[in-house]
C-alpha cells in the first residue's frame, strides 16, 4: 500500500500559501460540480481539506492556536457581510420572532439536547462528556446555525422564500453565532476552572457579555455612521477598508469591556448597512461578498485539514445518534416553543425554520476552542462536531431546496422568462417573470397580499392581452404573469 509522507505546514509561511491557493482553486472548480447536482459547496470545501489532511495527503497544520485565529477572523468577515446586508426595513416586522429564535430557541435547544446526551451517551462518552456540564458545552458547541450554508443553498437555486422566512433566518443564524459563542466559552471557563462554580455569578457574567457586547455595537455603528459622513474619500476600496476596520474596533472593543466581540461587530454592521445616501453602496458590496466567499473557502478548508478522520470512527456512533436527535428534536423542539407567541406564522413555515439549521462552520471553530483550552475529551468533542457539521450539511444541505418547494415557501425563477422586450442594466438585478397560481392567492387577493421578500418589485402584470401598470391594491387573477425585478433595493 502507497504511504505519502507526512507534510507538516507552519501557517505564515509560503508552502502554506502554496497549498491554500491550490486548494482554493479546486474548491471554486468542484464547487460547480456540487451546484449542478444539488451538494452544498461548504461540504465539498471540508472534504477537500479532510482530503488534503494528515489522513490524506499527509498534510499537517503545525500552528493550531494560529489556524483558530484565521478561522475566527473569517467568522468575523462573515458577520460584517451579514449585518450589512440586513436589511432594517425588512428585518423589523421579524425582529421579535428572529429574537425569540437566538434566545428561547437556544436555550430550549441546549436544554433538551444536553440532557439526552447525558442520559442515553454519557456512559459512552469520556472526559468531560461524561458529565452534564460537559454534556450541555458540546449541546452550546452545536446550538449555533450556519447562515452562510444556509443562503448559499438558498441563494444558488435563486430562491426567495414567502412569510418573511428570509430576514427571519438570517437575524437568526447572524444573532445566533455570538449567543452559542458566549455560552461555549463560559461552559468551558467552569469545566476548566476549578474555582469557577456554575450560579447567579456565572448566569450575570453571561448577561453582561449580551449587554455589553450589544452596547458597544451600537457605540461603534453610530459613530461609524458619522465618521462616513464626515469623511470624504475618493473611491469605494477606501470605504470598504474603513468599514472592516471600524467592525474589527468593534469587536476587539467588545472583547476588551469583557462583552461579546462577535454580537458588538454584528450590530455595528447592521447600523453601517443601513445608512442613508451610503457613498459607493454598490462598490462596497461587491467588496464585501467577495471577501466574504474568501472567508467561507479559507475557514472550511482550514478547518478540513484540522480534522482527523481516521479518528472519527470511535464517536461515530454517539455522534449519529446526537445528530438525529438535535435534527429532528432538539432544533424542532426550540423553534416551536420559540415560535408560539407568533400564531400567524403558518406550520409548513415553522417546520422549514426547524429544518434550516444547518451546522457547519460555527460548531467546528468552538469545538477546537474546547481543544484549545485543554478541556478533558477535548478531541472526542471535537470529532463529535464534525461529524455532525458533515451530517447536517449532507442531509439538510441538499434538502433545503426540495423542502422550500414542498411546502411552498419559496418564490423562484420561471425556467422560461417572458421579458416582453424589457431590457434593464445589469447592475439593477435579475429580470424575471412569475405565473400567479391559486395558491398565491390564499392570503389575499392583491399584490400585497403576496408580501414579497425583500429584493423583489414588479414592474408588469400581463393579464391575457392586457398590460396592466401595478400597484399594491391591484387585485390580482390566477394566470396572471408577473415581470418582476430581482436585486438589490435602496429602500
Amino acid at each position: 500500500m502507497l504511504s505519502l509522507p507526512a507534510i507538516s505546514i507552519h501557517l505564515g509561511t509560503g508552502n502554506l500559501l502554496f497549498l491554500l491557493s491550490v486548494m482554493v482553486l479546486a474548491a471554486i472548480l468542484i464547487s460547480r460540480l456540487g451546484a449542478k447536482y444539488g451538494v452544498p459547496g461548504m461540504l465539498l470545501f471540508l472534504l477537500i481539506g479532510m482530503a488534503a489532511g494528515q489522513d490524506g495527503l499527509g498534510v499537517e497544520v503545525g500552528n493550531h492556536e494560529l489556524a483558530e485565529f484565521i478561522c475566527h477572523l473569517g467568522m468575523t468577515i462573515i458577520l460584517l457581510s451579514g449585518g450589512l446586508e440586513t436589511s432594517l426595513k425588512e428585518t423589523r416586522p421579524v425582529m421579535k420572532r428572529g429574537l425569540m429564535l437566538t434566545t428561547v430557541g437556544l436555550a430550549v435547544t441546549v436544554v433538551a439536547t444536553g440532557f439526552f446526551i447525558y442520559f442515553v451517551l454519557g456512559n459512552r462518552l469520556g472526559g468531560a462528556g461524561a458529565t452534564l456540564l460537559g454534556c450541555f458545552l458540546i449541546a452550546a458547541i452545536l446550538s449555533s446555525t450556519d447562515s452562510p450554508s444556509v443562503f448559499s443553498v438558498l441563494r444558488s437555486k435563486r430562491l426567495y422564500l414567502r412569510e418573511k422566512l428570509d430576514p427571519t433566518l438570517e437575524l437568526e443564524s447572524g444573532s445566533n453565532d455570538p449567543m452559542a459563542y458566549s455560552l461555549t466559552l463560559i461552559l468551558i471557563k467552569i469545566i476548566t476552572d476549578a474555582s469557577v462554580e456554575p450560579g447567579w455569578m456565572t448566569a450575570l457574567v453571561f448577561v453582561w457579555q449580551i449587554v455589553a457586547g450589544i452596547a458597544v455595537g451600537f457605540g461603534v455603528g453610530y459613530g461609524a455612521r458619522w465618521l462616513i459622513r464626515k469623511v470624504q474619500l475618493q473611491s469605494g476600496p477606501l470605504y470598504s477598508i474603513l468599514i472592516l476596520t471600524l467592525a474589527l474596533l468593534a469587536n476587539g472593543l467588545g472583547s476588551l469591556v469583557g462583552g461579546n466581540g462577535l454580537l458588538a461587530l454584528y450590530v455595528a454592521a447592521i447600523l453601517i448597512g443601513n445608512m442613508k445616501d451610503f457613498p459607493f453602496k454598490r462598490d462596497i458590496e461587491k467588496f464585501f461578498e467577495s471577501i466574504t466567499w474568501l472567508a467561507q473557502l479559507l475557514m472550511f478548508l482550514l478547518l478540513g485539514l484540522l480534522a482527523r478522520p481516521s479518528h472519527m470512527p470511535a464517536v461515530l456512533g454517539p455522534a449519529l445518534l446526537i445528530g438525529v436527535f438535535l435534527i429532528f428534536v432538539g432544533r424542532p423542539l426550540g423553534v416551536f416553543l420559540s415560535l408560539l407567541p407568533f400564531p400567524k406564522l403558518s406550520m409548513r413555515a415553522r417546520m422549514y425554520v426547524s429544518w434550516a439549521g444547518m451546522k457547519g462552520s460555527g460548531p467546528i471553530l468552538f469545538a477546537m476552542s474546547a481543544l484549545l483550552n485543554n478541556v478533558e475529551g477535548g478531541v472526542d468533542i471535537f470529532n463529535i462536531v464534525f461529524v455532525i457539521a458533515l451530517l447536517s450539511l449532507l442531509v439538510q444541505g441538499m434538502t433545503l431546496v426540495p423542502a422550500a418547494r414542498k411546502l411552498d415557501l419559496c418564490v423562484e425563477d420561471d425556467p422560461e422568462v417572458e421579458s416582453f422586450g424589457m431590457e434593464i442594466p445589469e447592475e439593477m438585478g435579475m429580470l424575471r417573470d412569475h405565473i400567479v397560481s391559486e395558491k398565491d392567492l390564499l392570503r389575499g387577493p392583491t399584490l400585497r397580499d403576496l408580501h414579497l421578500p425583500h429584493g423583489i418589485r414588479v414592474v408588469m402584470v400581463r393579464r391575457e392581452a392586457r398590460y396592466i401598470v401595478p400597484h399594491g391594491s391591484l387585485e390580482l387573477k390566477p394566470g396572471d404573469r408577473l415581470v418582476i425585478i430581482m436585486g438589490d433595493t435602496e429602500d
